[in-house]
């Protein structure tokens, strides 16, 4: 398997350990729908977290969420949408991200909430 695959899946897995310490109910993983992926589906309390997980060796080329860009977001948008109507749900959705760099010295998670709302 490629080297960024293996640091995506990585990284998808240090996004759950987190969100599970921090009291996250993980619904699914790697949710697809026609073209989109949502990384993470969790819920905590009334609010449905779909997460976009970007995993980064450095920030030399700019921070991990930097790269979510609005074709991204338009995919998530509708995926998660699908995802809710498909299972009938009344619950308030946020679209957050988790940005890690990871490297032989450390491993830094910065978990955005609402993040495009700083698009």
């Amino acid at each position: 398997m490629a080297e960024h695959n293996e640091l995506g899946k990585k990284g998808e897995q240090l996004a759950i350990d987190f969100l599970i310490k921090n009291d996250y109910k993980i619904l699914e993983k790697n949710y697809r729908y026609l073209k989109a992926e949502v990384d993470i589906i969790a819920q905590k309390g009334e609010v449905l977290a779909a997460i976009e997980v970007k995993t980064r060796t450095s920030a030399y080329f700019g921070n991990p969420e930097e790269f979510v860009n609005p074709k991204k977001i338009k995919l998530l948008i509708s995926a998660i949408d699908n995802y809710v109507v498909e299972r009938d749900l009344d619950v308030e959705v946020r679209f957050d991200i988790i940005a890690i760099i990871t490297n032989k010295k450390e491993t830094k998670i910065e978990h955005l909430e609402d993040a495009f709302l700083h698009f």
